[in-house]
């Protein structure tokens, strides 16, 4: 695990590399607002108790963010990048962190001094936000979450990238030193909630409808969400094909690297430079060697001699910039043992905004960063405190 962090020396190259810009262009660019320029001030006076406060002021999930963060916030931003590269930010982030959760757990509990008390639907980094912002003002809160683990989504990061435990300890801090109470396993609705004495309810449970291919044979396929979040039933798969061009999708790739895969190939109907990933998720895709086949659509699974055949054909782009299948392209890829489909997902059946219902991240602004649902959830708190005339 010691990989995904920066080790000292690192650190402090970093660190020295801080050019202490007045306008503060990170923190602008921070969705949570967490201030880099602040944080690392004082980090580089060995105050890593000081710098981690800071920094959980604003994002509960801090360590998480630090270790999975991409490079299109606070890192773009980094005036440094004019001089030779910007500052590894999330990862003096994600350092500053485990020296601070190292050294600090529990602090004097603080009760709750308010009378309302709030529910979260949802442990994923939205739901966290909210509970953040709720708890810091004053008021009790006690979150709900389907699932049998907390983090939502981000269970289906691969561990190597953000191992649990530290998603169990960013809310364990919360509840160690806050009025917080964790229900797993446990779907509510918000109405009943409401009914059940609760002064409002925000809602942050994610996207869970899963986008299709529309095509013959889908059902031979998997989910990347079950492939993601059940990796080791799915070891000693050898010829492994990955349908999407995301995040997920190269998720999925380091999965299937990590359990056996000899061949792994992602069909992606866009081009390289089309793909919304990261420049560390490009570096993943070239070091675990995959096979990246682009401008291709798959058009159809069919299972032969205990193994899946994949038809697919080209694409392009047509004057309108629309993509579009060329034709008589099709061809046969024969011979895979698994097909994992990661092309996103939507949200339905969400309830009504009012004044004591709102929501917040993915389920509303569909899928983003953890940093960008962190922000979501905070918003969300603030918004209804506002409508409870509680701010």
């Amino acid at each position: 695990m010691n990989d995904i962090y920066l080790n000292s020396a690192q650190f402090n190259a970093e660190l020295q590399k801080c050019l202490k810009c007045p306008t503060k262009p990170c923190e602008k660019a921070c969705p949570a607002g967490v201030s880099p320029h602040d944080f690392i001030e004082v980090a580089a006076t060995g105050d890593f108790d000081k710098a981690g406060e800071m920094i959980l002021q604003k994002n509960p999930f801090a360590e998480v963010c630090g270790l999975i963060c991409p490079d299109k916030f606070c890192r773009k931003a980094c005036l440094r990048a004019n001089l030779d590269c910007a500052i590894n930010i999330p990862k003096v982030q994600a350092y500053i962190m485990r020296k601070y959760r190292n050294a600090v757990f529990a602090r004097e509990k603080k009760n709750a001094v308010k009378p309302q008390k709030f529910a979260v639907i949802g442990s994923g980094p939205a739901g966290i936000g909210a509970a953040s912002v709720l708890l810091k003002d004053g008021f009790a809160v006690e979150v709900f979450e389907k699932l049998s683990t907390l983090g939502g989504a981000l269970n289906m990061i691969p561990n190597m990238r953000l191992p649990k435990e530290i998603i169990n300890f960013e809310w364990q801090y919360l509840a160690q030193n806050y009025p917080l109470t964790i229900n797993l396993n446990i779907e509510e609705n918000p109405h009943d909630l409401l009914h059940r004495g609760f002064s409002g309810v925000i809602v942050a449970i994610g996207e869970n409808v899963y986008r299709k291919l529309g095509i013959e044979g889908e059902n031979l396929t998997i989910n990347y969400d079950e492939y993601l979040s059940n990796p080791q039933d799915y070891a000693g798969f050898k010829n492994v094909a990955i349908v999407g061009g995301g995040a997920a999708a190269v998720d999925c790739t380091t999965n299937a690297h990590l359990y056996g895969a000899q061949k792994i190939e992602m069909f992606v109907r866009r081009r390289i430079c089309d793909m919304r990933i990261t420049e560390a998720e490009r570096i993943s895709l070239l070091k675990n060697k995959i096979d990246i086949t682009t401008m291709t659509r798959v058009t159809k699974i069919i299972k032969e001699n205990n193994a899946l055949t994949a038809y697919t054909c080209k694409t392009q782009f047509n004057q309108e910039g629309k993509l579009i299948d060329i034709p008589n392209t099709e061809i046969a890829r024969q011979g895979f043992d698994l097909i994992v489909l990661a092309l996103g997902s939507t949200r339905r059946d969400l309830p009504d905004e009012n004044k004591n219902i709102v929501l917040a991240g993915d389920c509303i602004n569909g899928s983003s960063t953890a940093v960008e649902a962190v922000g979501s959830g905070k918003s969300a708190a603030r918004r209804l405190l506002e409508n409870l005339l509680l701010d």
